[in-house]
C-alpha cells in the first residue's frame, strides 16, 4: 500500500542532508585524529551513497572502497562498484572472500543458506578493518534507518562500522539523496540485495517491500503512532504487526553487550556519558 500523506512525510531536502552529512564525517574522522576513510562498496545504493558522501566530505583521494565478491556474487555487482569508483575517483581495492570462507563452508555441509550469508558478512567486516588499519581510515557504515529498526542486517558483520552517515535516512529517504547526488542509475533502481546468495534479495527475505516498511515505521517511531493507529491510516494489520514485531525482536542488534553489574560504577550502566571523549 502506498499512503501519499506519509510519502510527503518521508520527503527530504536532500541539499541539506548533503551538508549536514558531509560535515559529520568531516568532524568525526577528525575528531577522532583521522583524514581517511574505508568503504565496503557492494554496487548497491547504500554503499554508494555513504562512498559518495566520504568522498565529498575528505576527498576522493582519501576514501578507499573495497569490493569483496564472492563466487556466487553477481557480475553485476562489480560492474555497478566500478561505474561508483570511476564517477567519484576514489581509491579502489578488489579483496576475493571465496578463498577465506569455503574452508568453513566445506567442513560444515549441513550450513544453512542464512548461516553462509553471516560468515559472509562478518568476513568482509575483517577484510575492512584490516584494511582500516593498513590504509589508516576509519571504517565508514552503510546501514539505513530501516535495516537498523528491522535489524535487517549481521551483527558484527555489515553493521559494524566507526561512523554512519546514513543510519537516520530510511531507504526511501536514502534514494532521494542518491538521486541528489547524481549515482549511476543502474545503481539507484536496482533491486535492494545483499548478494550472499544467487537471486537473493531484501524484500523477498522480508515479505514486504522497502515502500511498505518506510511507512509503517516512520508513523511507529516518527510520528508515535500505535499500532492500532498506523492500521486506521489503511495499512493491514498483519503487515503492521510483522514490522511491528521485527523491530521488537531485534533490539539486541541496536545495543552494546549487556555487562553484569557489580560494582557501583558499571560500563553502560552507571558510567554513562552521552559522548566519549575523543582522541
Amino acid at each position: 500500500m502506498i499512503n501519499k500523506r506519509v510519502l510527503q512525510m518521508l520527503a527530504i531536502d536532500p541539499e541539506l542532508v548533503h551538508r549536514v552529512l558531509m560535515e559529520f564525517l568531516g568532524r568525526e574522522t577528525a575528531r577522532f585524529g583521522f583524514g581517511r576513510a574505508v568503504v565496503g562498496l557492494s554496487g548497491g545504493i547504500d554503499s554508494a551513497t555513504a562512498c559518495a558522501l566520504a568522498a565529498h566530505a575528505l576527498g576522493p583521494e582519501n576514501v578507499l572502497a573495497v569490493c569483496m565478491p564472492y563466487r556466487t556474487s553477481s557480475p553485476d555487482s562489480l560492474t555497478d562498484a566500478q561505474a561508483v569508483i570511476d564517477q567519484l575517483g576514489v581509491q579502489h581495492k578488489t579483496i576475493e572472500i571465496t578463498p577465506m570462507v569455503e574452508p568453513l563452508f566445506a567442513g560444515q555441509p549441513e550450513m544453512s543458506k542464512r548461516r553462509r550469508g553471516n560468515v559472509m558478512a562478518r568476513q568482509r567486516m575483517i577484510v575492512l578493518y584490516d584494511q582500516s588499519a593498513a590504509w589508516n581510515g576509519l571504517v565508514i557504515g552503510t546501514g539505513n534507518k530501516t535495516e537498523i529498526l528491522l535489524g535487517y542486517s549481521t551483527l558484527f558483520g555489515d553493521s559494524a562500522s566507526a561512523l554512519n552517515p546514513l543510519g537516520d535516512l530510511y531507504k526511501t529517504q536514502l534514494r532521494q539523496l542518491a538521486a541528489y547526488l547524481g549515482l549511476p542509475e543502474q545503481v539507484i533502481h536496482k533491486p535492494p540485495s545483499a548478494d550472499l546468495w544467487v537471486g537473493q534479495t531484501d524484500e523477498q527475505e522480508l515479505g514486504f517491500t522497502y515502500a511498505e516498511a518506510d511507512q509503517i515505521l516512520y508513523l511507529l517511531f516518527d510520528g508515535r503512532y500505535s499500532v492500532e493507529e498506523v492500521v486506521a491510516e489503511g495499512f493491514t494489520e498483519s503487515l503492521v504487526r510483522a514490522v511491528w514485531e521485527r523491530v521488537r525482536r531485534n533490539q539486541y542488534k541496536r545495543l552494546m553487550p549487556i555487562i553484569a553489574k557489580l560494582s557501583t560504577r558499571t560500563v553502560g550502566s552507571d558510567f554513562l556519558y552521552p559522548r566519549d571523549w575523543g582522541t
